[in-house]
């Protein structure tokens, strides 16, 4: 393995340094990411159980905003429920913008990586054949053995370059699909929350 990454040039030393990246981003989107961490399913139905208990004061919001990605929103809207419908759901898009933000915390790095490797690894091949010309020029054809070195390289760094993207790729699309899904439900739970505290409509709140 060595003597392959060796093969490869000095371009391998980025290349690997994104691997790495992908492979740490990847592990600590996936912890932070959990559906039942960011939305629980339950939530909803014990702050509204809450409310109508009148057991929601300071202390509860507090506990409320760091249960969860849901339970900041929710904080924020109960927060501000006293002050208005409109006033409420100002206070929980400013909320999820926020929430948001957050998790989508170092999928920018992830969708760099997976643009930048491939080119990288096509600067590895420019360089590879470069080399190959290099010799041919200097050496002739003869030489077999430094041809082949350049042409190592120019494929081993394409190669790798690939190996690092494609999975940066399908690791960057499939949590960015997730949010998508847990901002929906997200939106969903706020918008029952809203409706309940004021009356417009029958809200299917189940109390836990």
């Amino acid at each position: 393995m060595f003597e392959i990454i060796a093969a490869g040039g000095w371009l391998m030393l980025p290349i690997i340094l994104c691997s790495l990246a992908v492979v740490g981003i990847v592990l600590e989107r996936y912890w932070t990411l959990t559906p039942e961490k960011i939305a629980p399913k339950h939530l909803l139905g014990e702050v509204w159980g809450g409310l109508q208990k009148k057991q929601m004061n300071a202390e509860s919001l507090k506990r409320l905003k760091q249960n969860s990605a849901l339970g900041a929103i929710l904080a924020a809207g109960i927060s501000n429920s006293r002050h208005g419908r409109d006033v409420m759901k100002d206070s929980i898009e400013e909320a999820a913008n926020q929430v948001i933000h957050d998790m989508e915390r170092y999928l920018g790095i992830l969708g760099t990586i997976a643009a930048v490797a491939p080119l990288l690894g096509l600067l590895g091949t420019v360089i590879g054949m470069i080399n190959v010309f290099t010799a041919i020029m200097v050496q002739g054809t003869g030489n077999a053995g430094a041809l082949a070195g350049g042409i190592s390289e120019a494929l081993i760094t394409t190669a790798a370059g690939l190996c690092v993207a494609i999975p940066a790729m399908m690791a960057h699309r499939f949590y960015q699909r997730r949010i998508d899904t847990l901002v929906v439900t997200m939106e969903q739970e706020a918008v029952k929350l809203v409706d309940a505290i004021h009356g417009d409509r029958k809200v299917d709140v189940k109390v836990v």
